[in-house]
């Protein structure tokens, strides 16, 4: 017992929030440091050892020397690329760490390429593709979904945001070009509202464990996996949002002076780095809208 008290800090539980998770404030501190893309860059060989060495503090055991700051950043690179419910590592692509590098990208081309019906048809493709990703990777581990479910998720979702775009796309061909612009938006929120459900429909058809205070396992539930996965859908759509709503607007504008007409080939580069922008902050905070659990 002497040996670990001397390994750990005093009174440190590596598990124990940082900030306080029953405020929003506190939920935003709390994402934006696992979200933090800078995380995608680090190696894998270091990611495990995070993890080890988050495992080993859970255990009592820790290498000598071993500071607060190490222990909190191990967490950080654990909780930013392994499943907090399995424990094992989430693909690259669908790690929240990476929702700024790759919805930034796949944001802003959407946003760029919004006129022909081609372009539209491929973005939002791509985009849902992304999408799929994402949300298997974020799924319960607790409810395991077969390859035909996903499958059928992926369709639908996919199905419903190219029907909204080109639909919309083709009704706002005599409209304000602002109404336009917005067409992403509108298939974006469509297909998450299709998307996710069907992702997750397990969750729904069998229910998710309820637990109490000390996580004491008290049954299962379908109304909490309802409120769970629309809470989800919120989130997802908040998060698209601001960029796709305010961006369009503040490109609509620039795109009427003369400097900007004259480097168009740089529209394209702009929008993505200003959805970054965007998204830099708000993943984080979409994330920080409910309480996690």
């Amino acid at each position: 017992t002497r040996a670990k008290m001397a390994t750990i800090p005093l009174g440190f539980n590596i598990d124990s929030p940082r900030w306080d998770q029953s405020t929003f404030v506190g939920r935003l501190k709390h994402f934006l440091n696992i979200t933090d893309p800078r995380t995608v860059l680090v190696p894998e060989e270091e990611l495990d050892r995070a993890k080890a060495l988050v495992e080993g503090c859970r255990a009592g055991v820790v290498p000598p020397g071993s500071s607060r700051e190490q222990l909190l950043y191990a967490k950080k690179l654990y909780d930013s690329a392994f499943h907090p419910d399995s424990g094992e590592k989430m693909n690259f692509v669908g790690r929240m760490s990476f929702q700024v590098p790759g919805g930034m990208a796949i944001t802003g081309c959407m946003l760029q390429f919004y006129r022909t019906v081609p372009a539209v048809v491929f973005w939002q493709w791509v985009n849902q593709s992304f999408n799929a990703f994402v949300n298997y990777t974020n799924r319960n581990a607790a409810s395991p979904i077969s390859l035909r479910q996903i499958g059928v998720a992926y369709v639908t979702a996919t199905g419903a945001a190219l029907a909204t775009a080109v639909g919309l796309n083709l009704y706002t061909k005599r409209a304000p070009p602002l109404l336009a612009r917005w067409v992403p938006f509108a298939a974006v929120a469509a297909a998450n509202c299709v998307n996710i459900p069907m992702m997750r429909q397990q969750e729904i058809i069998n229910g998710i464990t309820v637990t109490d205070e000390n996580n004491n396992e008290l049954g299962r539930s379908r109304r909490a996996a309802v409120k769970g996965i629309a809470q989800v859908v919120l989130s997802r759509i908040t998060m698209a949002a601001p960029g796709m709503i305010i961006l369009p607007i503040i490109m609509e504008r620039l795109e009427k002076f003369t400097f900007m007409q004259r480097i168009r080939v740089l529209h394209g580069p702009l929008q993505v780095l200003l959805c970054g922008g965007f998204l830099l902050f708000m993943v984080p905070a979409a994330c920080a809208l409910f309480p996690q659990r």
